[in-house]
């Protein structure tokens, strides 16, 4: 297995969501969809493809073959419902720090939102829904599909395997902090969710570092899928109302 150190890993990380941050800012300008919808394509075809090209060239380097067997370096099979019970557990406490933890973060930064939000088209709010139900019903139905599809199945998906799966088991100092630093890292490469970083550590450094003490990343990626599944049913129960 190839090692990486701290500079490899961190260009790793922020050189595709600088990437996508940047093609999102400047199409943004010009959009005449919900930047929502902008955003899920561009990471479609802008984040996904950098993020599992990584992968295949590590897999194709060490074991000959182009696959994601790089990110299951370190794999240990586990039965489905202790993956689900754990993800559950997990899930549920994310649900107390959303309600405790969110709100207060929030509101701690909501001015300075506010400020960047107002040198911004109105779009980029994504927690404008009277601005994003004025485009039609036909375009909100599709948003809300891909929005679905890419937030809870593909993105949560691959950046597990990347962060979770391959960064992790990759990296070249191995402890018990490894995960919680790749999890701090996870959380801040979200430039275009600047906000809620504390929220997201506290919520996915747990479970990273159960995942990579069991070691199997189905953990995480059960638990990010639910996760981001609410936003979506949020986000859908808004705008189609």
């Amino acid at each position: 297995m190839n090692k990486i150190g701290i500079k490899v890993l961190l260009l790793r990380i922020f050189a595709p969501t600088l990437v996508l941050s940047v093609s999102y800012l400047v199409l943004g300008h010009f959009c005449n969809i919900p930047h929502l919808l902008l955003f899920c394509i561009l990471g479609t075809f802008i984040l996904v493809p950098m993020e599992l090209g990584m992968i295949f060239a590590a897999s194709k380097k060490e074991y000959g073959t182009v696959s994601l067997k790089s990110a299951f370096a370190d794999y240990v099979k586990m039965a489905n419902w202790k993956v689900f019970l754990i993800s559950f557990i997990f899930f549920g406490i994310a649900g107390l720090l959303s309600a405790f933890i969110a709100p207060v973060e929030n509101q701690f930064f909501a001015e300075l939102r506010s400020n960047v939000l107002h040198n911004l088209p109105t779009g980029f709010d994504w927690t404008n829904y009277e601005y994003i139900k004025s485009f039609s019903k036909p375009m909100l139905v599709f948003a809300c599909i891909y929005y679905g599809i890419f937030n809870v199945f593909v993105g949560p998906v691959t950046e597990e395997l990347f962060f979770r799966g391959y960064l992790t088991s990759h990296y070249k100092i191995q402890n018990g902090f490894t995960p919680i630093l790749i999890a701090v890292l996870f959380s801040l490469y979200h430039f275009w969710l600047p906000f809620q970083n504390v929220f997201r550590i506290l919520v996915f450094a747990p479970v990273a570092y159960a995942a990579y003490k069991k070691k199997n990343l189905y953990i995480a990626m059960c638990f990010h899928c639910l996760c981001n599944l609410v936003s979506v049913v949020g986000f859908a129960s808004e705008v189609l109302r």
